[in-house]
């Protein structure tokens, strides 16, 4: 928990963009993992979006950022991961949790499972769903 990291230094954007390609094609079921709790993350997409940075620049002392980033969003169905927001969002925390979310796909016929490390940007709440913005940090593919 709490560790300033670089985007440019854990992010394979060969393979987040393979992935890409893939969540194109067909369909992918998401999950997202937080405090030892699992919820499935419903119409997520990944996106790669421009940052407010006209040059790569340290943000706040906390983390480097690019002038674009690979983002991704979905939502919940379950308000009970609304108490675990609040110890993972960006912004005034200078320490956070990395959030964890996979995905897979077979691939040549073989099963491939996809790590996704994200770090929570913004949420939307209702009564029933929570739409997260989550910005990707780190991919594994197994």
């Amino acid at each position: 928990m709490g560790a300033a990291f670089s985007v440019t230094n854990s992010l394979d954007e060969k393979l987040l963009e393979f992935l890409m390609r893939i969540q194109e094609e067909k369909k992918l079921d998401y999950s997202l993992f937080i405090d030892d709790k699992t919820f499935a993350l419903i119409d997520a997409q990944i996106i790669k979006s421009s940052t407010p940075v006209n040059r790569p620049t340290w943000r706040g002392g906390v983390y480097f950022s690019k002038n674009y980033v690979y983002k991704i969003k979905g939502i919940i169905n379950d308000p009970s991961i609304i108490p675990f927001l609040s110890t993972t969002m960006l912004g005034p925390n200078t320490e956070f949790c990395d959030i964890l979310v996979t995905t897979n796909a077979n691939i040549e016929n073989k099963p491939i499972i996809f790590n996704l490390y994200t770090n929570l940007t913004n949420s939307k709440q209702s009564s029933s769903t929570v739409e997260l913005n989550m910005t990707i940090i780190r991919l594994e593919k197994r």
